[in-house]
């Protein structure tokens, strides 16, 4: 299991020249120069001045941003931001989850984001997210897979999963929240 940077944004950066005419340090060059004080404005530029489509303006501008605040935070510092104050009592939901799908396989990628962590193989095939004060959310992509009561169906986290299961307590990642999550895994 390794804990990774978000693979969509690292194959992102590697195809910009090719899509967008530019690297990624070419285009922090162009932002800089630009001086845009706010995300919008540099989305806008880049879309209006230069062509560039909105998800991978959308990404320079944040790793722009990130860049010129120092560089993104820590894997580490975005999961203990995610279960920090009101959100700590769930971080033993979050470990039981990561303790569960440790034992499918050392491929098994993590890759924590500002308000989700993604679980990954060759593809996503789970989300973490810690949805209140008093529930985790755990997307998973099951396809073929019918609904039940607590396998709620339909397009979870934005259409990123096709299934949520809702979890108050550690205890909640019983045999079938692991089935699902390995099942989902083997399909990913």
């Amino acid at each position: 299991m390794t804990l990774t940077p978000d693979l969509q944004t690292q194959a992102m950066i590697t195809a910009m020249p090719e899509k967008t005419g530019k690297s990624l340090e070419e285009w922090f060059e162009v932002l800089a120069a630009a001086q845009l004080p706010t995300h919008g404005e540099m989305l806008k530029h880049l879309k209006d001045a230069y062509g560039v489509t909105h998800g991978y303006a959308n990404t320079i501008a944040i790793l722009y941003r990130q860049h010129a605040a120092g560089g993104p935070p820590p894997a580490a510092d975005l999961v203990e931001q995610q279960y920090a104050g009101a959100k700590a009592a769930l971080r033993p939901i979050y470990e039981a989850v990561i303790a569960a799908v440790s034992a499918f396989g050392p491929d098994v990628e993590i890759a924590p984001k500002k308000t989700t962590i993604s679980l990954r193989r060759r593809k996503q095939f789970a989300i973490i997210q810690a949805a209140t004060r008093t529930r985790v959310d755990l997307g998973l992509n099951l396809k073929g897979v019918a609904p039940t009561d607590r396998l709620e169906g339909g397009n979870a986290f934005g259409g990123m999963c096709t299934h949520r299961v809702q979890l108050m307590s550690p205890a909640d990642v019983d045999a079938a929240v692991i089935a699902w999550l390995k099942q989902a895994y083997e399909q990913a």
